[in-house]
């Protein structure tokens, strides 16, 4: 959410002598996006943040997407994987992208990284469905729970801290920069009344971080660029950070605190949006009262995807429309043809006055592929779930938490 913040020291103008201590001059950095059009902020070091001691070698990190296989709907289950790998890079796996946005499930085991990471090209929207801790960057600590949604601007230097017990995440990494909802917004920037959140529901980093001096003297920056994770080592660290200001930092803000919008009848998808960015859209479904006119079916209509792909990650409850789907699942609706509901689903929605369901939805108005990574989640029978000898009747307990 870019809104001006700063932290620590900063001089009084910007481009101006700003001294250590011992007289010497503090390092200043530019960090932004568009080209010196779009947000930045200005960060202030101890030591030169371009001192490069040795550079590593380059290892792919690029999912394999499939583009040939038939167009079908898929259920992706990945409740039962509780570890994907060891530590916060290792562990992602990456199941659907295209050319402007990746998914990917991450449930490290390793909770502290001894090195530092960057995303070169994009921006990541980390959703935090288990766990907790901070996420640690240049501009300081950013402390994280369940329900969080953590963005990360490109470019900046962080590591990833969890505290004991299980990780899940849902990570989305966007090729263009993530924004919240043009519509909900002044032409200041300023978040209108009718907006689903406000500027009190994000949270900045709240404390600079100092590291202490390596024996190595060594400091790695793991950065993911153009399909590769490249490895460069500084000679000090780039959490040295005395002070900044701007409007680039990452921030976290809480799938609990979006207000959902309701009316008298079926509500379109739109109205759950929480972020979007070039050819996609974020939305989070939160618990709500259903539709009230007399009449109303709570269930919703079946819809063509005409101009774009649907992908729903489900975080908690039970979807009214659709049976057999766990927590932790994606079901993915490629653009091309029509989904709706499961049968039995509409006429047991009928009367129900609330939901407490959770999830998280990408809409992308490109084609999203699978990767050779998701087969191994696939539900192969989810693509003629919609015959009705599929399905026993649904009992009212089956539809609502």
């Amino acid at each position: 959410m870019p809104f001006y913040q700063r932290l620590g020291q900063i001089p009084r103008k910007r481009h101006t002598q700003f001294r250590q201590p011992d007289g010497s001059l503090y390092h200043e950095q530019l960090v932004g996006t568009l080209g010196f059009h779009g947000v930045s902020s200005l960060l202030y070091h101890r030591h030169a943040p371009t001192e490069i001691r040795r550079v590593g070698a380059a290892r792919p990190f690029a999912p394999k997407l499939l583009k040939d296989r038939p167009l079908a709907p898929a259920h992706l289950r990945t409740l039962a994987q509780t570890s994907t790998g060891g530590d916060y890079l290792e562990a992602r796996q990456t199941l659907l992208g295209n050319s402007d946005v990746t998914m990917s499930v991450c449930n490290p085991t390793e909770k502290r990284m001894d090195y530092y990471y960057k995303n070169a090209l994009a921006d990541e929207v980390i959703f935090v469905h288990e766990g907790r801790g901070e996420l640690w960057s240049q501009l300081g600590k950013l402390a994280f729970e369940p329900g969080d949604y953590i963005v990360i601007p490109r470019t900046i230097i962080h590591q990833m801290h969890f505290e004991e017990g299980p990780v899940r995440l849902l990570i989305i990494e966007s090729f263009s920069p993530v924004e919240t909802c043009r519509r909900y917004r002044n032409h200041f920037g300023q978040l209108l009344e009718h907006a689903p959140y406000c500027e009190r529901d994000f949270r900045g980093p709240s404390e600079l971080i100092e590291d202490d001096v390596r024996e190595s003297g060594e400091y790695e920056v793991r950065v993911q660029k153009d399909g590769l994770l490249h490895s460069l080592f500084y000679g000090n660290s780039p959490f040295d950070v005395v002070g900044w200001d701007g409007y680039f930092y990452p921030y976290a803000t809480s799938i609990h605190d979006f207000e959902p919008i309701t009316g008298r009848i079926h509500q379109p998808p739109p109205v759950h949006q929480q972020f979007e960015g070039n050819n996609y859209v974020i939305c989070s479904f939160v618990p709500r009262l259903f539709d009230y006119h007399p009449l109303a079916i709570p269930a919703p209509y079946n819809h063509s995807n005409v101009d774009s792909d649907e992908v729903l990650y489900y975080v908690a409850g039970n979807f009214m429309s659709r049976r057999g789907v766990d927590l932790a699942s994606f079901t993915w609706h490629p653009s091309g043809i029509p989904h709706g509901p499961h049968p039995g689903t509409v006429e047991a929605s009928i009367g129900k006055k609330e939901t407490h369901e959770l999830a998280v939805m990408l809409d992308t108005f490109r084609p999203l592929y699978l990767t050779e990574v998701a087969l191994a989640y696939e539900d192969e029978g989810y693509p003629l779930s919609w015959r009705p000898e599929a399905h026993n009747p649904p009992k009212a307990a089956d539809m609502m938490d």
